[in-house]
């Protein structure tokens, strides 16, 4: 093991590149008649364990980070005590449409024969899912778009969610909280964003609250751990052959606490490339928190703005 271990001298941390099987022949090959389980057994006692690679470092560490976290925390809390409505929102990976492999392993008698390539031009389409989780209720909602990802796609997603069920969910409630990332379609300097989520308060009243996850912080999103982990979980190893097929596996996600999920397709082509003008930021009725702003903003309904109730 001495020539095949590294390790971290700062923390003490130890691995080998060695399998059991390759141990285990090493010690046959010194008079030692041991099996690959023993081998397993021996490694484990000296503190040995098979594991993967986390995601927690990060190149950049924004020196507010900490801080941040503990601001969207606390809006949270007072949030869900006043009984508002808190959803955590994102785009999950564009999915390509139709005979490819699927990372992941399912129970079958015999594999499934998928395409050698994965090639755009032989898609039938892109699938691009972008969540809803509402945090209070453990509930999913998703609808997955066909062209592009842009902040009225993302503002469009959560309009519906709120028809079908936040605004029945959470009658007389008129206050929405919004955690999001800080880039993509929902960016925080994304002034688009800012503009649909404008239309969005004028038509239903609504005074929305938006905190962004600080930079490099994306993995902590609700969404990420609660919703999309179990998604790719539920379609592992299942080729996903056309957009029924995605949403019937998004429609069927569950978890041993509770969690369900609604799905639906829009097929709205979204263009790219809008620019927001000057007059109308002017138009949106932005207040900044106190509290790093460039991350925590609400915005207001203006004063008699139709209001509209489905």
């Amino acid at each position: 093991m001495r020539d095949a271990t590294a390790g971290d001298p700062l923390r003490g941390l130890k691995w080998t590149k060695k399998t059991s099987r390759k141990l285990s022949r090493a010690l046959k090959r010194r008079g030692y008649k041991v099996g690959p389980d023993t081998v397993r057994r021996l490694l484990q006692h000296r503190g040995y364990v098979l594991r993967a690679n986390r995601k927690r470092l990060s190149r950049k560490h924004d020196p507010d980070r900490d801080r941040q976290m503990r601001y969207l925390t606390r809006q949270r809390r007072v949030f869900q005590k006043a009984g508002f409505p808190v959803i955590s929102v994102d785009t999950k990976q564009r999915e390509l449409i139709g005979n490819f492999k699927n990372p992941g392993r399912a129970w079958r008698q015999t594999s499934l024969a998928v395409l050698e390539s994965d090639y755009p031009s032989d898609a039938q389409g892109v699938a691009i899912p972008y969540g809803i989780y509402d945090l209070t209720r453990d509930a999913g909602f998703v609808i997955v778009g066909t062209s592009h990802q842009t902040p009225e796609f993302a503002v469009a997603a959560i309009r519906r969610w709120w028809i079908k069920l936040g605004q029945g969910g959470y009658r007389r409630k008129k206050r929405l909280l919004i955690e999001a990332d800080g880039g993509g379609a929902n960016g925080s300097r994304c002034w688009l964003w800012k503009w649909e989520l404008q239309q969005l308060a004028d038509e239903f009243g609504l005074t929305i609250t938006v905190t962004h996850l600080p930079t490099s912080a994306s993995k902590w999103n609700p969404i990420e751990h609660r919703l999309f982990c179990h998604i790719e979980e539920n379609w592992s190893g299942q080729p996903l052959i056309s957009y029924e097929t995605v949403l019937k596996f998004i429609r069927t996600t569950r978890t041993a606490t509770g969690l369900r999920c609604r799905a639906y397709l829009d097929r709205t082509a979204y263009g790219t490339g809008y620019q927001v003008t000057a007059e109308q930021k002017a138009q949106i009725n932005l207040k900044s928190h106190r509290v790093l702003p460039r991350w925590n903003y609400t915005i207001m309904p203006h004063k008699g703005a139709r209001k509209t109730e489905k």
